[in-house]
Order: C-alpha cells, then sequence, then structure tokens
C-alpha cells in the first residue's frame, strides 16, 4: 500500500513517521526524508546551536519509534519504504557531528544514503531481526554511526583536527 495524502493527515503518528509529508515522494522517497532533516538542521542551529541539534535529534528518535511502530502497523509494513522519520533522526544526530560548511554536509548527506542503501554489516543484521518502531529506527542509528566514524576519520585526515 503506497499511502496518500490523507493517510498522512489521518493521524499524527503517520504525519511525523512519513516525514511531514517527504516519505509521500513517489521514488527514493529515504533521500526525500533525509533531505526534510535539512531545514529542521537549520532552525534547531539558529534557535540554539548544537545541544540543540542533538536534543532536537534525541526526541525525534523516540518520538520516531512511536509514530514508525503505530505507522508501520497501519501499513501492515514494518519498515515501510515510506517511513522516513529514521532518516530524519539520522541524518540530524549526523549533522551534530559534522563541520558546518556545505561540501561537509553534503559529504555527509552521500555517506549516510550510502550506508542506509547498501546496509552492511551490522547494519543487515538489525534491519532482518529487530522489527517494530524500534527496528525502524536502530538501523538509521547504525548507518548514522557509521556515517560518524567516516567523517571523523576523513576529517582527522583533511583537516588535522578531529572533533
Amino acid at each position: 500500500m503506497k499511502p496518500t495524502r490523507e493517510f498522512l493527515l489521518k493521524h499524527p503518528a503517520h504525519f511525523i513517521a512519513l516525514g511531514f509529508g517527504s516519505g509521500l515522494a513517489p521514488k527514493a522517497p529515504g533521500t526525500f526524508g533525509t533531505l526534510a532533516a535539512l531545514p529542521i538542521y537549520a532552525l534547531a542551529v539558529w534557535l540554539g546551536g548544537t545541544w540543540f541539534l542533538a536534543i532536537i535529534a534525541m526526541l525525534l528518535f523516540f518520538i520516531g519509534i512511536w509514530a514508525s511502530g503505530v505507522t508501520g502497523a497501519a501499513l501492515g509494513v514494518s519498515d515501510h519504504s515510506d517511513i522516513v522519520i529514521d532518516e530524519i533522526a539520522a541524518f540530524l544526530l549526523i549533522l551534530v557531528f559534522t563541520p558546518r560548511s556545505w561540501p561537509w554536509i553534503v559529504l555527509a548527506f552521500v555517506l549516510f544514503r550510502i550506508f542506509d542503501i547498501l546496509k552492511p554489516w551490522p547494519i543487515s543484521v538489525a534491519d532482518r531481526r529487530i522489527k517494530g518502531g524500534f527496528g525502524v529506527m536502530f538501523d538509521d542509528l547504525l548507518a548514522a554511526v557509521f556515517t560518524i566514524i567516516c567523517l571523523w576519520f576523513l576529517r582527522s585526515i583533511f583537516v588535522g583536527v578531529t572533533r
């Protein structure tokens, strides 16, 4: 079942899980969900800086467990491809550790999408074995950790400074 605009607005959990509408993109909803994190990032940094961004990312992770669980059950697929709150929360977490310049943000975006799509071990194991709302959120959390490690490594090589 492909969610509709009516489904999106039927329950607050659906609105959140479907990334405030970004998950309704006809192609590559995960990519559009990841992009939907950018205005949230800009607003959070403007309102309160890195710590505020970290709090928003954590809140969205825990709210996402609930929202994706409710929405997955309503769609009949635990980790439906149109559920993108996991991408939003994970990318916001990545941006906490990413230098505030467009080249680094673009690199973070590309690395995260690679890890989220390819799901190398242990992400693939978590994706297969952990179900429900927590499972939806957890595999993207692992992809975020992989991305953060790669960014740290690349930054230490190219900038010589780690955060």
